[in-house]
């Protein structure tokens, strides 16, 4: 029933690239990187908008931008290039989802954020903040599998995870626990919904590499 935590691999089925760096990648490859971003951005969107709590590299980016002075987007730019240069020891490939994860996402963001609702019940917050961190984690699955290119964070997780050998929802929890730890060590705004990211993001996207991975989901596709 839980087999999904032990998943140590992002899976590979009939609509993956095979190369990470393909310029001319086939539509439905395409189509499901685009997909999965959207979702992904979706899911963050609702977490903003739950304001219970946001994700823990935005607190990290909080925390940084208190003991720099620096703004919250310039201090998050600097943290996913730190988080790139982490790569070269991993041996991690960029790709066109390193680069459309970045652009996808931040679009979504900006559009759904004002269209989305934001509730004075703290139940229907915690709901959206769940429901987000789900959205968030069936996204990331989407997009992984199309082996186009993780983004910044994504790839560092599936770089430790190929040098560690550990499950995938582990390394994903362990890394958004410590990056939780020192935003809210560095003055980072922390809720429960970003307890929630930190425990719940690991285990949703080992649910959908899961769901999407399947033989038998891919062998029609």
């Amino acid at each position: 029933m839980f087999d999904f935590i032990k998943i140590g691999e992002v899976p590979k089925t009939s609509w993956s690239s095979e190369e990470t760096f393909n310029l001319k990648p086939r539509l439905k490859t395409l189509m499901a990187l685009v997909i999965g971003l959207m979702l992904f951005g979706l899911g963050e969107a609702l977490l903003v908008t739950s304001q219970i709590g946001v994700s823990p590299w935005t607190a990290l980016g909080q925390g940084f931008a208190n003991v720099s002075e620096l703004g919250l987007g310039l201090t998050t730019f600097f943290i996913s290039v730190f988080v790139l240069f982490l790569w070269i020891p991993l041996k991690q490939k960029p790709g066109i989802g390193t680069v459309l994860n970045a652009i996808i996402i931040s679009l979504v963001l900006h559009f759904a954020i004002p269209l989305l609702p934001i509730f004075e019940e703290n139940f229907l917050r915690l709901i959206q903040a769940i429901l987000g961190v789900f959205i968030t984690g069936i996204g990331g699955g989407i997009y992984l599998i199309a082996n186009l290119g993780p983004g910044a964070r994504d790839g560092l997780m599936t770089g430790l995870q190929r040098v560690t050998k550990f499950p995938i929802a582990w390394v994903r929890s362990s890394i958004e626990l410590a990056v939780l730890a020192i935003g809210w060590w560095l003055g980072g705004v922390i809720g429960l919904g970003t307890i929630i990211f930190a425990l719940g993001i690991g285990p949703c996207l080992a649910i959908s590499l899961k769901i999407f991975g399947s033989n038998n989901l891919h062998k029609g596709l």
